[in-house]
């Protein structure tokens, strides 16, 4: 059963962006701004409200956000409910079943290099059977699906800004990275 949550924008966070970006903005081609949809997939159904949960996340291989991981997901077909691009995309990808499938949050992605511009909603949801493992069903996008925890995830974003030569074990796609500097107070599982 998929359960849809209310947005909340009661306290809606403040951005700044900087002078090159909003440059970038005012002088860029590409004209509209995209949805894209990520699946916090717990790694268990008895994870909800841990601090630092555990989830799936996968090493993308097409050209947008090639060499980095990512959850599971993709674009809002016209029409399509967040929760049920989520669940069609965690299905597609992996081959697992999700249930309860909430709004968590949304970031905000601007990607100048890539010409591109998507705001990222990111779903919260488990698995119906927590035995059943993630299977790699699209080959040409995905390497491989990995479980991994809030904490790393945090500790490869300090990375990334921290990396002087851009190199970095864990590269995270885009909107991972703005998840976590967007909206640090938000986390799977905590909603």
């Amino acid at each position: 059963m998929i359960i849809a949550s209310p947005l909340n924008l009661s306290h809606p966070p403040q951005y700044h962006l900087p002078y090159d970006t909003a440059e970038a903005i005012m002088s860029s081609d590409a004209s509209e701004v995209r949805v894209g949809v990520g699946a916090f997939i717990l790694e268990s159904s008895l994870q909800q409200c841990l601090k630092n949960p555990r989830f799936l996340i996968g090493k993308r291989l097409n050209t947008h956000g090639a060499g980095t991981w990512a959850t599971p997901g993709g674009h809002l077909k016209f029409g399509e409910t967040p929760e049920i691009c989520a669940a069609r995309k965690v299905l597609e990808e992996t081959d697992l079943k999700v249930t309860n499938v909430r709004y968590l949050t949304a970031s905000n992605d601007f990607m100048p290099a890539n010409n591109k511009h998507y705001v990222t909603i990111f779903m919260d949801c488990v698995r119906e059977n927590d035995r059943e493992e993630p299977k790699v069903l699209e080959p040409d996008k995905c390497e491989a699906w990995e479980w991994a925890s809030w904490e790393n995830l945090l500790r490869w974003v300090k990375q990334e800004a921290e990396a002087q030569s851009g190199v970095v074990k864990n590269k995270l796609f885009t909107p991972f990275l703005n998840l976590a500097r967007q909206r640090p107070d938000v986390k799977p599982g905590n909603i």
